[in-house]
């Protein structure tokens, strides 16, 4: 089947709108989680998409691409919510343990806190562990999409996700 230039215009389109669905869904989503966040999930989208094209990262397969846009969506919001807290409360902070149980429902936004800067720590620990929580939380894959996308069994990344769980509930509960 020849494909002419208008073709290969129609494809990459057709290709454009499916991925801005799925990115759609997946700000929306992170919307659920950080409760007060008044940002739209369209704004959030394109807040994110203007930090992705701002470092031009290349990306080998979709669950990195995923992953790395769920982590720009999250620090849109986090930094959007501090800036709130911080211009209407004083911005105190309060630490809290985690539910790391997968689930709609909004988190109170110095819990959301909390978990950033705990997955920044694991990240710096070991990168692969905070991809697989961007994944698993912040992206909704299930364990077998991501044990398919990693090439690996699906017993071997709920080991690693209850090691990420671990990780994040030692740092998110120390003083």
């Amino acid at each position: 089947m020849p494909t002419g230039p208008g073709g290969e215009a129609a494809s990459h389109a057709a290709l454009f709108a499916d991925l801005y669905r799925e990115l759609h869904r997946l700000a929306a989503r992170q919307l659920r989680r950080h409760a007060g966040a008044t940002l739209s999930a369209t704004t959030l989208l394109h807040e994110a998409y203007m930090d992705v094209c701002a470092r031009n990262p290349q990306f080998p397969d979709r669950a990195r691409f995923f992953a790395y846009a769920a982590r720009a969506m999250r620090g849109v919001v986090i930094d959007y919510m501090r800036e709130r807290r911080a211009q209407k409360r004083g911005g105190a902070f309060h630490l809290t343990a985690l539910d790391t149980e997968v689930t709609d429902e909004a988190a109170p936004p110095q819990d959301m806190d909390a978990l950033n800067d705990a997955l920044e720590e694991l990240e710096q620990v070991d990168p692969p562990l905070a991809e697989l929580v961007d994944l698993k939380f912040f992206c909704g894959f299930t364990f077998e999409e991501i044990a398919a996308q990693r090439s690996v069994s699906d017993r071997t990344v709920q080991r690693d996700w209850q090691k990420a769980r671990l990780f994040l509930h030692h740092v998110m509960t120390k003083s």
